[in-house]
């Protein structure tokens, strides 16, 4: 995610640029430019039983994975501007404002361009966007069923993937939803990163299916893989141990969706769940700060697995409950550790890290949302539990794309 202070002013001009097109029209072709613009505030109250650093068993995190502040704080809040260009193009930009040590910091969340008109069911996709591995990863935030990512995406995705990239996409002309695609990307998101990219240095491909079931359901099965390279990936905080080689990830996903009647605003309920398998092979080196007279290069070797449920119900219109569990395993091996060092797994895959969670949220419209959560987290490193309460509020102004399912 790129973050600079600097181009605020830069990002103001271009949105009041892009209102006064809006204005005035396209003289060119005589329709006027109308783009969808919106806001999303959110805010969070937050408190931790615990003081400890917010690490999970078994795996190394990666950046911005730290925990939401505790107390009262505002989170991201989001810019989203998109329209078609003409008949050939859709665009869409997502930029994200949020408060850093006092200071105004810009995300470029996303910035895309998609087709609308390829022939035999294909669209082309291109610029900065959320993969589409797995079902959540391409969830913004705000849209997300819980205030925080389940364990597993914060563990092997640093939350979500994001890059810069191409995607290709194909829909299936059957009754039965048949979606498949792959993406290339530049590998600056992690599992991939490090030294600068160039070139492509991640690949994905899905395959997504679909269907209904009776009058109110409908169900999604999707299959997804991620292979990434690495170069010189930094891991760890205290001291900085760098990764090369290839990480692979895995994911199996189902999503179904049940509403009363085939109306969702009385009664509705929806579950997904996910399982993640990643794989890790190459070389780490330790502390490259550090001048040690050899072996200071060790071969890695790590598994990762991970899993999350959960189960949303709106019981009567505007009141929904809801309830996750998240579990991790881990499976690390550092063959001829780096002089002076006891690094021998990576990280401590000693237990198997778990949480629970539950939340209640009142939307008095589908602009404004309201959730209380409660988490039994279990993940830390030597088991440590940690008791956390949440309370945040999401609000939208202005026109907002439908989430897709």
């Amino acid at each position: 995610m790129l973050r600079n202070p600097s181009i605020l002013p830069g990002a103001c001009l271009a949105l009041m640029s892009l209102s006064a097109a809006a204005q005035t029209g396209s003289a060119g072709s005589g329709t006027a430019f109308n783009p969808k613009i919106s806001l999303i505030l959110v805010g969070t109250y937050a408190d931790y039983g615990s003081t400890a650093e917010p690490d999970v068993g078994g795996v190394v995190l990666g950046p911005e994975t730290e925990f939401k502040p505790a107390g009262l704080s505002l989170g991201e809040s989001e810019l989203v501007v998109e329209s078609n260009v003409d008949t050939l193009f859709h665009a869409k930009a997502i930029i994200a404002l949020e408060n850093e040590d006092g200071e105004t910091v810009v995300a470029v969340e996303e910035a895309y361009a998609d087709t609308l008109t390829l022939p035999a069911g294909l669209s082309l996709k291109f610029g900065r966007f959320l993969s589409d591995i797995g079902y959540l990863n391409r969830v913004h935030a705000h849209a997300w069923e819980f205030v925080d990512a389940p364990l597993v995406y914060r563990a092997l995705l640093a939350t979500q993937l994001r890059d810069d990239g191409v995607q290709l996409r194909w829909v299936a002309p059957t009754d039965l939803f048949i979606e498949m695609g792959a993406e290339a990307l530049r590998g600056q998101g992690f599992p991939a990163g490090g030294d600068p990219r160039d070139g492509v240095n991640g690949y994905t491909g899905f395959l997504h299916l679909g269907g209904d079931v009776g009058l109110g359901g409908s169900w999604r099965l999707g299959l997804s893989h991620l292979k990434a390279d690495a170069d010189n990936r930094a891991t760890g905080e205290d001291v900085t141990t760098l990764f090369t080689g290839d990480s692979d990830v895995s994911i199996a996903d189902f999503v179904f969706k049940w509403a009363q009647d085939g109306n969702p605003a009385n009664r509705n309920l929806v579950f997904n769940a996910e399982y993640f398998h990643r794989k890790e092979d190459g070389n780490l080196e330790y502390d490259p700060d550090l001048v040690v007279p050899d072996n200071q290069t060790s071969t890695y070797s790590g598994k990762q697995d991970g899993y999350y449920a959960q189960l949303i119900y709106q019981f009567i219109p505007r009141w929904r409950v809801g309830v996750r569990y998240d579990r991790l395993t881990a499976d690390n091996a550092v063959s001829n550790p780096a002089a002076g060092t006891s690094l021998e797994t990576l990280a401590d895959n000693s237990f198997d890290p778990q949480r629970m969670s539950a939340m209640v949220d009142f939307s008095n419209s589908e602009f404004s949302r309201v959730r209380l959560q409660y988490n039994r987290d279990e993940s830390r490193p030597g088991g440590e539990d940690d008791d956390q309460v949440f309370l945040q509020y999401i609000l939208s102004l202005g026109a907002h794309a439908a989430h897709q399912f």
